[in-house]
């Protein structure tokens, strides 16, 4: 099989060699109908960069380092997944990092990810605010934080869905079905997202001229504790006018259900329910769960688009990009 020269590309393709540097590098001017010329004729003739070589030269890895405290959350990995996707039709190669909400493993794989020369950083979520000095590796890294608040909002770019937004509407949702006693259930006050979401759900109380208490409006849980269900039935006696629940995930949504139901507690004649995140699963539960859903193509293709402007020092540094959630009604939080 012949081996091709890129010289030998721009030939079959009908234009200039700083043409096909600029498709592979997908870097400057060219046409749509171009670029699919040129990657038509790569495709067909099988042509190979020489990587090392190129990385060399640019001083470029094209890999992207994605920090992720947990994989196997659904909008964590829902997240990673596109981010993949977006990066790789680019011409990015991606490691993927969970740190299992660890900081020393966080610290461990960012010294692993400057030894390997990333050209970028994309931090998803994190109890912490990020702080990420690069100044020691080869090269500065640029990063970008999704639903994590930087600690240096100068150094880059913070990305986050409207999680107020999302837990105000939550909140006015249940109450204009009839809740007169809502609470919000929770695992953690420490996170950017979690102390938005329960912003939000405490001043759309306030907007309907509920005072809130803590005691009787914030239910603590943790779905690895083996005394989730003794919590719940325990807070639910100390405040047994308790008619809804604003979930902070879904994951707690649909265990709160598992364990009212087996109480005999009926959602939603006794208590209505919506989470958030908009997992699949929360459509095939009886009733099916009320959630809120985060665009998290857009949100992807935000961080992207920002950190490639950074690596090639094109971005603005220091900007907040909100992207708006939407509320998707089901049964579990509707009267019947």
């Amino acid at each position: 099989m012949k081996n091709y020269s890129i010289k030998d590309i721009a030939e079959i393709a009908g234009v200039s060699v700083a043409t096909v540097s600029r498709v592979i590098n997908d870097n400057g001017r060219f046409s749509e109908e171009t670029r699919k010329k040129v990657l038509k004729v790569i495709e067909e003739t099988g042509y190979k960069m020489n990587y090392s070589a190129k990385n060399l030269r640019m001083n470029k890895s094209f890999t992207i380092g994605i920090l992720v405290p947990d994989i196997s959350n659904f909008f964590f990995s829902d997240v990673v997944q596109k981010l993949e996707e977006i990066l790789f039709a680019k011409g990015y190669s991606t490691i993927i990092c969970n740190t299992s909400r660890s900081s020393e493993k966080e610290l461990a794989y960012l010294r692993i990810l400057e030894g390997k020369g990333v050209d970028g950083l994309i931090v998803i979520s994190g109890a912490e605010e990020f702080e990420f000095d690069s100044s020691g590796a080869e090269k500065k890294i640029p990063y970008i934080c999704i639903d994590r608040e930087p600690k240096k909002k100068d150094d880059t770019i913070f990305i986050s869905s409207n999680h107020y937004q999302g837990a105000f509407e939550s909140a006015e949702a249940l109450i204009h079905e009839g809740c007169q006693s809502p609470i919000i259930a929770m695992h953690n006050q420490k996170s950017t997202s979690a102390k938005e979401r329960l912003k939000g759900f405490k001043d759309a109380l306030k907007k309907n001229s509920i005072s809130f208490d803590a005691k009787q409006h914030l239910l603590s849980v943790d779905v690895r504790c083996s005394e989730f269900e003794t919590k719940l039935l325990s807070f639910l006696k100390k405040n047994p006018s308790t008619d809804g629940i604003f979930s902070i995930n879904d994951l707690i949504a649909l265990e709160l259900m598992l364990h009212l139901k087996k109480n005999h507690i009926d959602v939603p004649q006794k208590i209505k329910l919506i989470g958030f995140d908009d997992t699949a699963s929360g459509q095939y539960t009886t009733p099916t769960l009320s959630s809120v859903k985060q665009n998290t193509t857009l949100i992807a293709n935000h961080a992207v688009e920002t950190l490639l402007e950074l690596i090639n020092n094109k971005g603005e540094l220091g900007r907040q990009i909100v992207v708006p959630v939407s509320l998707v009604l089901r049964e579990s939080s509707q009267s019947t």
